[in-house]
């Protein structure tokens, strides 16, 4: 037999193989559609994952019942132009134009109440929220805090909404599993799965209570103010920020704990508005070289380095040299752990510290209670013939330097603004320039100032010393 015959007996063969192959696959039974449909539609298949065997069983049943709580935020913003003199020459004055984004938000009351981060909704004109059903509503903002970057929303339905149930204080532990629901990158509502990769993440420098839940969850721009939740479906944080140099995950994300969500949202409801509480209590975290000086085994706590005058902390018996080792049965590892631990509380409650002095652990009541002074204090424009002729003056307070970014224990009087023009102006004085002399002597309040220039309109020379961005400046101005 040739090499040709050969090979055409081979072909032959494998052809009508191949056939007979193809015919038993067209002489299977067709598959039960309506009985695959009706398979999937049972979840007593499908369970939450508990160990390491059950991996590969589906979230589907939690997703389906948390989901529909994560609603898209759409934010309208009016933004102004500036251009170069140059294309306005040509093309001429360019007028504001309207800035959209994006972000998430949890529903936390069947009556409308939704949760989000308040970087979402900073300086927006117009917010829309688009829940899962695609059902869209206008909201309006009843509480907004820049200081722990959550802002509370209400929208008016007639039907009960679905909501998450927040988990409750210390739930969450390292290497628990959970979900976050989110609108990333304006793509639709998304959801990804991970572990709590860390907890009490103090390093984070995105609000001023910086205490997070660390997750490897893929988070990305758009999930901001969405729901991080447990396997039980309850809300254990809002996603809030990421870790990433590309702008894209980098398994490293960041969200708000449920006690500070708990705390801001009650306050919205039953106060109107978030009232932050204020130790009133310098704190300084123990490092290794200061556990070593203080004779301790390891770095613990939260040194007490001053004291306010008449502040929570100081009525409460607190000293310089105390470390506070745990608020409330939670131990504190650090500065940012004990400002938050207390910061969860609502003002008029009370607080416990277990405190080390002088070697002993004590237990120590300390009232939870707000900054001294006024967030808008009242303000005096300085005229007359004299240097500070044209500076509004304003008195500091713990409650005002909180405000406006002082230094909490900053004390005296402080320039607002400075009128153009004026002898203040002439001479370089600027907002932020702490007025620490005049004619020298102490100045504490304005009260001071206005008594120092008093019937000094003859006066020539006017010393005075003032503190700028943390540098003292004494000069003698002449008029």
């Amino acid at each position: 037999m040739t090499r040709f015959a050969l090979s055409a007996l081979c072909l032959a063969a494998f052809m009508t193989s191949a056939c007979q192959a193809q015919d038993d696959v067209l002489d299977m039974p067709e598959p039960d559609v309506a009985l695959q449909a009706e398979t999937l539609a049972d979840d007593s298949f499908r369970e939450v994952p508990e160990s390491r065997a059950e991996m590969q069983l589906s979230f589907a049943p939690v997703v389906r019942d948390t989901a529909p709580a994560v609603v898209n935020i759409y934010t309208t913003r009016t933004v102004q132009r500036n251009m170069d003199p140059f294309f306005e020459r040509f093309f001429g004055r360019q007028g504001p134009r309207q800035q959209g984004s994006l972000g998430s938000g949890v529903i936390v009351d069947s009556t409308g109440v939704i949760v989000t981060n308040n970087h979402v909704v900073a300086g927006a004109d117009q917010l829309r929220v688009v829940l899962n059903d695609r059902r869209e509503f206008e909201a309006e903002v009843l509480v907004a805090d820049e200081r722990t970057d959550l802002a509370v929303l209400r929208i008016e339905t007639d039907t009960p909404l679905p909501a998450l149930t927040l988990a409750q204080p210390g739930m969450a532990e390292v290497g628990d599993l959970v979900l976050a629901i989110g609108n990333p990158f304006g793509v639709g509502q998304t959801v990804t799965s991970g572990i709590v990769s860390a907890l009490a993440r103090t390093e984070v420098g995105v609000t001023d209570f910086a205490f997070f839940i660390q997750t490897d969850a893929a988070i990305n721009p758009g999930n901001s103010g969405g729901a991080l939740i447990d396997m039980d479906g309850n809300l254990i944080g809002v996603n809030s920020a990421i870790y990433s140099r590309s702008g894209g995950s980098n398994g490293i994300g960041f969200a708000i704990p449920v006690e500070m969500v708990r705390r801001v949202v009650d306050a919205a409801l039953t106060e109107g508005e978030l009232v932050q509480p204020w130790l009133g209590a310098r704190l300084q975290t123990v490092t290794g070289d200061i556990a070593a000086s203080l004779g301790l085994d390891r770095p613990q706590g939260a040194l007490v380095a001053d004291i306010y005058p008449d502040a929570a902390a100081d009525r409460a018996g607190l000293a310089a040299g105390d470390i506070i080792l745990a608020i409330d049965g939670v131990e504190v590892n650090d500065e940012p752990g004990a400002r938050f631990r207390y910061a969860i509380n609502a003002v008029g409650a009370e607080s416990r510290f277990r405190v080390l002095r002088d070697g002993d652990e004590i237990s120590v009541a300390v009232p939870v209670s707000q900054a001294p002074g006024s967030t808008d204090p009242l303000r005096r424009l300085i005229d007359g013939r004299n240097p500070l002729a044209g500076v509004e003056l304003v008195e500091l307070s713990p409650a005002f330097n909180e405000a406006v970014g002082f230094d909490p224990f900053a004390r005296g009087v402080v320039v607002m603004n400075v009128q153009r023009g004026s002898a203040a102006d002439y001479f370089g004085f600027r907002p932020g320039d702490r007025v620490l002399e005049l004619l020298g002597a102490r100045v504490e309040e304005i009260g001071d100032v206005e008594s120092l220039i008093d019937g000094q309109d003859d006066l020539k020379s006017w010393p005075i010393a003032i503190e700028r961005r943390g540098r003292l400046l004494e000069r003698t101005l002449q008029l």
